[in-house]
């Protein structure tokens, strides 16, 4: 399977992103070279302020009740690992490309099969201002 390298933004790896349809999804900033390449192939290109993206998609739900698994998500050794990947962690992604046909129109897109995280910028959330306390420890009265 063909694998491409960028700059991670958005990243829903290992839990979908649920705003829409369920979806594991990755918007992947491309070099301009790679981006022109899958233009020409007739991939869509989303122009971001970062720079032209691939978006790579995997649906949670197929036909007949299949349920999609999360890809993979390896580090730099390719061990399997349980992070959010935060934006600007480079990374590579391998996918699959497929097409079907629906009323007369071709649509292609590419399958999100696997990401291995080379450098990465972990998603923050709410920073820990707490102090640390050992449990014998007298506290002040407010």
């Amino acid at each position: 399977m063909p694998v491409v390298e960028g700059t991670a933004y958005w990243a829903s790896v290992k839990v979908p992103n649920v705003n829409f349809e369920p979806m594991y999804t990755v918007n992947l900033v491309v070099a301009d070279d790679v981006a022109e390449d899958f233009r020409s192939r007739g991939f869509h290109i989303k122009d971001m302020t970062e720079g032209p993206a691939l978006i790579i998609k995997r649906k949670v739900n197929g036909r007949d009740g299949l349920i999609r698994s999360a890809p993979e998500l390896l580090d730099r050794q390719k061990r399997p690992i349980d992070v959010t990947v935060g934006n600007g962690s480079r990374v590579k992604v391998q996918y699959r490309v497929w097409s079907s046909e629906y009323k007369g129109k071709n649509f292609t897109g590419l399958d999100f099969c696997k990401m291995q995280v080379l450098d990465l910028v972990e998603y923050g959330g709410i920073p820990d201002e707490f102090d640390m306390y050992d449990d014998d420890e007298e506290l002040d009265e407010l």
